[in-house]
């Protein structure tokens, strides 16, 4: 049986058909506080998800589509979010502490007050208007 419970550790959905990634897909515009911690979510499609509050500390997120989301306040500390597609998604006030966004293309994203503090990336990381994330992360990491 397949669950998702919410940060307070409340049953927000089962299903003992689905795997935990198609649980999540399935239900994906309704994961607010949704308790995701080391989940495996790697190549999800997580278009216009709503992950607001969401606890996804050291996820596996690489190739995840999350064109759209809203990832607002959702902890991603150590998340692995290499290759993912956070294009146009929102990351206002999400603690990136030490994620991996090696290759992430975050063009148009809101990272506004997003804790970036010992954040991986690369050169081919894109934020908005072609910058790399290096170029973001000139103060330390934290984007407030």
């Amino acid at each position: 049986m397949t669950k998702i419970y919410n940060t307070k550790q409340e049953l927000m959905f089962e299903d003992e058909s689905l795997s935990l990634k198609e649980l999540v897909e399935k239900n994906k515009s309704n994961l607010k506080y949704a308790d995701l911690r080391f989940a495996d979510l790697g190549f999800a499609d997580l278009r216009f998800a709503n992950l607001n509050e969401a606890n996804l500390e050291g996820a596996d997120l690489e190739g995840a589509d999350l064109r759209f989301a809203n990832l607002e306040g959702a902890d991603l500390e150590g998340a692995d979010l290499r290759d993912a597609d956070l294009r146009d998604a929102s990351l206002r006030g999400a603690d990136l502490w030490g994620a991996n966004l090696k290759k992430a293309n975050l063009s148009g994203a809101c990272l506004w007050g997003a804790n970036l503090n010992y954040a991986r990336y690369s050169s081919q990381t894109v934020y908005s208007c072609g910058k790399t994330v290096g170029e973001l992360v000139k103060n330390g990491g934290n984007n407030g």
